[in-house]
């Protein structure tokens, strides 16, 4: 492994994380995680990452801490605003203002300390809460951006930001975690869970996790309050 090419793969501690963060190191990546502890009302998902980094063999899980609650304007991170329990249209209030964003300019700074030239991220546009930082083309601009704003862009070493997941559905990413041996019972996906990791079953999130399982025909082991 030391002479594997390092990559920095964003840990949130969910499903969609960790299943990427499976897929790095299938591929031969020295996998540096990066989580953050932005302000989120859900303290539960970063002693996931932390589980889940630990589990699948990480050379290091850095957590980063911003203060995202700061600004507000989203129920992950104003307790004002209440997390949504129903199917809504449109971007939901989960939606964190430029969170992919701000997140990914941090993993391309850390990639840069480490002459790393791969960044890997969960994102999906198919099951997904409809957020505009989980597209296509997001990740196409962003990687653009980062080799036109690098000092590993400028001579030469490419950029990439992985995201093998984006046209996989639920049930698909469940089961292809599944043969990589990625153990679920250890990531949380709830809006709202409690400090020791109780889903509440009902968000979105909850909602489509519990699809994909019974898509993907695995017992969902979440514990749910």
């Amino acid at each position: 492994m030391s002479n594997a090419k390092k990559a920095v793969v964003l840990v949130s501690g969910g499903l969609d994380s960790t299943t990427v963060l499976a897929m790095a190191r299938d591929q031969g990546y020295a996998c540096y995680a990066l989580s953050f502890d932005y302000g989120q009302r859900h303290r539960g998902e970063l002693v996931a990452a932390e589980r889940v980094s630990s589990a699948l063999g990480d050379v290091e899980h850095k957590v980063v801490r911003l203060n995202l609650d700061s600004i507000g304007g989203s129920a992950l991170t104003d307790v004002s605003i209440a997390v949504p329990e129903e199917e809504t249209t449109g971007i939901p209030v989960t939606y964190v203002p430029a969170r992919n964003t701000v997140f990914l300019a941090i993993a391309l700074g850390w990639a840069e300390v480490l002459e790393a030239q791969d960044i890997f991220i969960g994102v999906n546009a198919v099951d997904y809460s409809g957020y505009p930082d989980c597209r296509p083309a997001f990740v196409s601009a962003f990687e653009a951006m980062a080799n036109l704003a690098t000092k590993a862009g400028v001579e030469g070493r490419k950029i990439n930001i992985h995201a093998p997941l984006m046209a996989m559905n639920k049930g698909a990413i469940i089961r292809a975690g599944q043969e990589l041996g990625v153990d679920y019972s250890l990531t949380v996906s709830c809006y709202q869970v409690t400090d020791d990791g109780l889903a509440c079953g009902r968000c979105d999130s909850c909602r489509l996790r519990r699809q994909g399982f019974e898509s993907a025909g695995v017992p969902d082991l979440t514990r749910y309050r």
